[in-house]
């Protein structure tokens, strides 16, 4: 069937320029904002379908930060339940960046093979496997087990879903929202399995019951949305006149970019930071301000809360000053709450401070993920997003351990003063990355 003849094919002519690649079959209709009254009715179901995939991604990427935020909870019920030391339950940290560094070197290949659908069963799929095998409280190794496969999923999800939302237009919005979504979900598991644990003697495992529900209902949703997005079609939205292949994108060719390797370093310590807040400040207040399990989830919960308000109200804030320039701002405030909450030790300042610190935490993933798709091939962008989003679940991995193997040492009173030292260095690697925006402004101006 022909096209209509109306503003829709002018308008996306230049609109998916901003998607991961050219305007092609069905794609062209793939931008939020690119809805105006007047246009035809195709053009409004397919905007309908992009709604749909987003709203969906938006709900997965809950699921995502309920499993993340589920670990800082456990892990005082876990070493009570295992007899593990600070060393031995820090060994949870390092089985995720296992999960995702297989998800980045695969993910490309699932679009090919699978196309998006592939991804939308895939991930979710992960999901229940880690949710069900902590549900039946398996063994300490067999339940890392679980957590590689869940996070062989994450990373599938994550990275797929942030490089497609990061390649429309108002990137810096939706993207707020997808994080957004992921802060919610790690906001509210500390509140409902602080109650949950508090009334069940610590039964940590009966929390997966829930997990497991809520990645049934991520892979319903998934399905229903991207079930139209195969490989065929992913392929022709990525390959067109004058472009490069897909087939011939290979991954590998996005570590060509020094952009690449800056900004997997700057996610290396943001979600090495994340983690560490998440992983340990429940144990923090337990075992250094002596509060009890309720008050301590509280306190994680403000901080997942917190970053949850600041990639949604933030966003707006950064699209306006833009993301270089906002995120400078943004990391020289979260260390002045950090240190807040280390010299106040009323609960009720550590929940406010730890708040803030996610507030102003909100925006720095999503600002990298846009300012990485901006400097880099529209054929790279899934490779490259998944490449650092991996290296951020390193930082994720190896930062919290650290901590772990430093507190077996000399005591979990250095926690905030591990989190200013990370601050710093994350100041330290965004500046770098000024100098790569400032060079490709240069080379565009020439050009």
């Amino acid at each position: 069937m022909d096209r209509p003849t109306t503003n829709c094919a002018a308008n996306d002519a230049t609109e998916t320029e901003r998607l991961l690649g050219p305007a092609s079959g069905e794609s062209y209709g793939d931008d939020l904002s690119s809805s105006v009254p007047g246009l035809s009715d195709v053009c409004e179901h397919q905007q309908d379908q992009i709604t749909l995939k987003v709203a969906a991604a938006a709900w997965s990427f809950i699921v995502l930060g309920l499993f993340v935020s589920t670990i800082g909870v456990i892990i005082p019920h876990l070493q009570q339940d295992y007899q593990l030391t600070d060393i031995h339950v820090s060994s949870i940290f390092l089985v995720g960046p296992v999960g995702y560094c297989f998800a980045s070197s695969l993910s490309n290949r699932i679009h090919l093979g699978l196309g998006q659908r592939g991804i939308a069963v895939i991930g979710p799929a992960c999901h229940f496997f880690y949710a069900a095998t902590g549900a039946l409280h398996p063994p300490f190794p067999v339940f890392l087990f679980g957590v590689g496969i869940g996070s062989f999923g994450m990373g599938l999800l994550d990275g797929s879903w942030c490089a497609w939302v990061a390649g429309l237009k108002s990137a810096n919005t939706l993207s707020g929202i997808l994080h957004g979504s992921f802060s919610i979900g790690a906001a509210i598991c500390p509140y409902i399995a602080g109650i949950l644990l508090s009334k069940n003697n610590g039964l940590w495992y009966q929390w997966f019951y829930v997990l497991s529900f809520a990645s049934a209902l991520e892979a319903l949703v998934l399905s229903l949305a991207f079930r139209h997005e195969d490989a065929n079609k992913y392929r022709n939205n990525k390959a067109g006149p004058g472009k490069q292949s897909v087939v011939e994108s290979d991954q590998r060719e996005a570590l060509n970019y020094s952009a690449t390797w800056v900004y997997a370093a700057y996610l290396l310590a943001d979600v090495g930071t994340e983690s560490t807040v998440s992983g340990w400040v429940v144990a923090f207040m337990l075992r250094v301000r002596h509060t009890g399990t309720y008050s301590s989830s509280v306190c994680s919960s403000g901080f997942w809360a917190g970053m949850a308000v600041g990639r949604l109200a933030l966003g707006f804030v950064t699209d306006k000053l833009g993301a270089r320039r906002a995120v400078v701002l943004y990391l020289l405030l979260a260390p002045v709450f950090v240190v807040l909450f280390t010299l106040v030790r009323v609960l009720w300042v550590s929940v406010l401070s730890m708040s803030l610190v996610g507030f102003f935490m909100g925006p720095l993933f999503p600002s990298c993920i846009v300012e990485l798709v901006n400097l880099l091939p529209k054929g790279l962008h899934v490779g490259a997003v998944s490449f650092v989003a991996s290296v951020g679940q390193i930082g994720g991995a190896v930062l919290p351990y650290v901590l772990g193997v430093v507190t077996q040492a000399i005591g979990l009173w250095v926690f905030p003063y591990m989190l200013l030292a990370q601050f710093s260095a994350m100041l330290l690697i965004w500046m770098l990355s000024l100098t790569l925006t400032r060079k490709a402004a240069e080379v565009e101006e020439a050009s």
